[in-house]
């Protein structure tokens, strides 16, 4: 069988500037929503939606401290300190993309500043020119998870209007410096988080008041508009460039063969694809409308919001794919499996990861066949892989088979779903080196085929070791997916 990707097929690896970047208060960069996230110790977990939810007590308590270990996306992976040995392993590697996020706080530190920060504007700059120098692609979300937390703190993060115009204002600043050495853009990572996890996806504290689903639905319009004013302004500026969403695929099956049960999973199905539905079709569909009526929820509009989400749609749609879910009308007559911000009903036809994510590789390629079928527009994954314990051997070496083994299943079921003639950007492995994880902001929850010499309390050397898994995508992107065959 022939390898079924093209010699442009954008092969890449990927990690967001919160979990990577560390150098928290360097060269004028402000506090982000995620330097207040806390560590999720051992035996936390079933709290990891507090943890996630910081109340106004607590961020405040955590702006005061200068505490790396217990606020580990404050050092991340050192990437802002080490970005050109980064690059240098990732040309190595023979990626044609890195997708990857720029911290609002490093050009605008709280937000709301007169004029952008300088300093951060060059980090960026010369991080672009190198990548451009080593014929890597750069695929850039514009707000991953780390909007400025003065924005949280002194305006509700994304339910006040205001910050529309703020954000704006940083794309702007950005799309026009790197005009040139950036094409793809991503407005907003995992945009569907703002309602399953407000703080995360839309800067909305958990202040103990009852109406914080009216408040995440609020913050999840603003975004949108937010977005497609964004896009508009992005094909002003330079029309070459290409506009993308981004969306956390969470693809649901039926339980059962219970029609009550296919209708379940249908609906959940839909509630997840309303945000690419507006993104890509233009308009709310008339699920999500009828959810905010049944459930009391006012969406306040300006006038011309739903002409700007219609003229406004982006150029291509791009998701992360790591389980599938399981949907039921009486879900507690079965376990249940974790997941990053979730748990489902367990699927007794898959395995599970350490965490307790299904593992899915044919739920990839349905769910690549279900967006291509849905919408027609290019498709682009952007996050796929496996977070494991890694173990480093005496003699340095780390064999991670299993990684291997994941990412061969799960591009072997990429590579029928382009048979089959789906239209398909490119693949970018999460996340290329060890990353603090975006749920529990462990280190041991590793993701790389790079490993990061730090644990999770952020002792080590920081120094980047090349596992198992590096030479074996190496080796694959060099082939254009012919080695999956060996």
């Amino acid at each position: 069988m022939t390898a079924g990707f093209s010699s442009e097929f954008l092969w890449g690896v990927a990690f967001a500037a919160n979990q990577a970047e560390g150098a928290y208060d360097a060269d004028g960069k402000g506090l982000s929503q995620a330097d207040v996230v806390p560590f999720a110790r051992p035996g936390d977990y079933v709290e990891l939606h507090t943890l996630m939810s910081p109340t106004p007590e607590r961020i405040a308590r955590a702006a005061a401290t200068s505490d790396t270990a217990e606020y580990p996306k404050r050092r991340g992976s050192h990437f802002y300190d080490r970005w050109e040995e980064d690059v240098e392993l990732f040309a190595e590697l023979g990626v044609r993309a890195l997708r990857m996020s720029i911290a609002w706080t490093r050009i605008f530190p709280n937000g709301d500043d007169d004029e952008p920060n300088e300093a951060g504007l060059a980090f960026y700059e010369r991080l672009f020119r190198r990548l451009q120098e080593r014929g890597i692609t750069p695929v850039v979300t514009l707000s991953h998870y780390e909007m400025p937390l003065h924005l949280v703190t002194a305006y509700g993060g994304w339910v006040d209007r205001r910050v529309i115009g703020l954000f704006e204002r940083y794309a702007e600043t950005v799309m026009r410096r790197y005009r040139g050495l950036v094409t793809y853009w991503l407005t907003f990572n995992e945009i569907n988080t703002t309602v399953i996890e407000p703080y995360t996806g839309g800067g909305v504290v958990d202040d103990g008041s009852p109406d914080r689903t009216q408040r995440a639905y609020q913050a999840l319009h603003h975004q949108f508009v937010a977005s497609a004013l964004v896009t508009a302004r992005a094909r002003e500026i330079d029309p070459a460039f290409r506009v993308g969403c981004m969306l956390a695929r969470m693809l649901h099956y039926p339980a059962t063969s219970d029609p009550a049960d296919v209708q379940q999973a249908q609906h959940d199905n839909d509630m997840n694809l309303l945000h690419t539905d507006v993104q890509v079709r233009g308009a709310y569909p008339g699920i999500v409308r009828r959810y905010w009526r049944e459930n009391g929820i006012e969406v306040a509009m300006a006038a011309d919001d739903e002409r700007i989400l219609a003229e406004n749609t982006v150029d291509f749609l791009s998701f992360s794919y790591y389980m599938t879910l399981v949907s039921a009308v009486e879900p507690e007559k079965y376990g249940a499996t974790g997941g990053n911000l979730f748990s489902t009903v367990k699927n007794p036809h898959l395995e599970t990861s350490e965490w307790g994510w299904h593992l899915d590789p044919i739920g990839l390629r349905i769910a690549l066949t279900d967006l291509w079928t849905r919408y027609q527009v290019p498709l682009f994954i952007v996050e796929n892989g496996l977070g494991a314990t890694d173990r480093v051997e005496p003699d340095g070496t780390i064999a991670d088979e299993y990684r291997i083994d994941y990412l061969r299943r799960h591009l072997l079921q990429v590579r029928e779903a382009v048979a089959d003639g789906v239209e398909l950007l490119g693949y970018t492995a999460w996340g290329g080196i060890d990353i603090v994880s975006a749920s529990t902001s462990q280190m041991e929850k590793r993701y790389g085929v790079i490993h990061v010499d730090l644990d999770d309390q952020g002792a080590g050397t920081a120094d980047r070791t090349r596992k198992q898994s590096f030479f074996w995508y190496r080796d694959l992107i060099a082939s254009d997916g012919a080695t999956l065959d060996r």
